[in-house]
Parts: C-alpha cells; sequence; structure tokens
C-alpha cells in the first residue's frame, strides 16, 4: 500500500471504538510473545518457541509483498492485536491472505471485525490480486463470525497446513476487492 508507512489506515466505524492499523515494526516483538500462549494459539497448532517467534517477527517486519500491522484503538493508541495481509498461492492462483489476533482483554467487543474491514481496505488499495480469503478452523466460532462480520462470503471447507506440518480442517472466505463493498 502506497505510503503506508507515513500513515496509519484507519477504519470507518462511527458511533464504536474505532481502529488503526500501524505498519509492523522492529519493537513489535512482545505482542507475538503475547498472542503466543496455549489459549491464542489452540487453533493454530500451539505455542511456537522463542526462535519461530523471532523469526516471525522479522516475517512480519519484512513482508512484502503484503502487510503485518499492529490494531491500535484510533482513540488512545493502546496495541490491541495484530491483523495482516500476505500474498499465497490458493487453487493455482495468487491471492492474499489474512489472519489476525486480538488480545484476550480486547476480544468481544468488535475490533477484530473493524481491523478485517480495514485490513481489506488496505489489500484493496494495494490492488495486486483481486481476492482476499481468511482460512479459520471450521470449529473457530470467534474467527468465522469475524469473516462473517467483515463482509466475507463463505466459499466451503478446506483442508488447510497451518503451521507447516499441521493440517486443519478450515472454512475458506474470502471476499471479492475489485467489487468495493
Amino acid at each position: 500500500m502506497e505510503g503506508v508507512d507515513e500513515r496509519a489506515v484507519e477504519d470507518g466505524a462511527r458511533g464504536r471504538e474505532r481502529v488503526c492499523l500501524v505498519p509492523w515494526a522492529e519493537a513489535d516483538l512482545w505482542l507475538l510473545r503475547r498472542t503466543n500462549s496455549p489459549e491464542m494459539t489452540a487453533h493454530l497448532g500451539g505455542p511456537e518457541t522463542e526462535e519461530q517467534l523471532a523469526a516471525r517477527h522479522r516475517r512480519y517486519a519484512e513482508l512484502g509483498p503484503g502487510r503485518m500491522y499492529r490494531v491500535t484503538l484510533a482513540d488512545s493508541g493502546e496495541t490491541v492485536g495484530s491483523i495482516g495481509y500476505w500474498q499465497r498461492t490458493w487453487q493455482g492462483a495468487e491471492v492474499w491472505e489474512t489472519g489476525w489476533a486480538v488480545l484476550p482483554e480486547f476480544q468481544r467487543r468488535g475490533l477484530a471485525v473493524r481491523a478485517a474491514r480495514a485490513v481489506r481496505e488496505a489489500a484493496r488499495t494495494d490492488g495486486t490480486h483481486r481476492y482476499l480469503h481468511a482460512f479459520p478452523s471450521v470449529d473457530h466460532a470467534a474467527s468465522n463470525a469475524v469473516c462473517r462480520g467483515a463482509g466475507f462470503a463463505l466459499l466451503g471447507q478446506a483442508d488447510f497446513e497451518y503451521p507447516k506440518g499441521h493440517w486443519i480442517r478450515s472454512n475458506d472466505w474470502r471476499v471479492d476487492l475489485e467489487k468495493g463493498d
């Protein structure tokens, strides 16, 4: 996304807590550590080692094509989680994929939905790919609700490898970035 380093991407929630997407920075490793608990990673194959977290942090800081963000509250700047979009090959085509994590104390407030809408707009502005996908586990009710609330369409179920070597049954949610909805 052009110019994303100079400004935050802000969602358009009116009358509710607004979120900003702040580009991932070197100082954000603490957030990966906070989201690395058994509860936060239950649908993702479990917690990672410190070495795996350091490697993930490097990928997030250098991500391209795509972008990782720290999600903050617009009014206070307080960090509530992370979200991003990155390129992947899916069913023979290059698409964007997205994923997120919201810290436990900020869950159930609609912040993930607002962050997903904002990242959808960031991916749309990037203009590289037509589709943005999310692949939450079929039994992860909260993440599937985020997809629904952020305007993604459920395409069906798929076997999905995440992390490498760990297969899960996922829902394939997709938003058409060219439609502009």
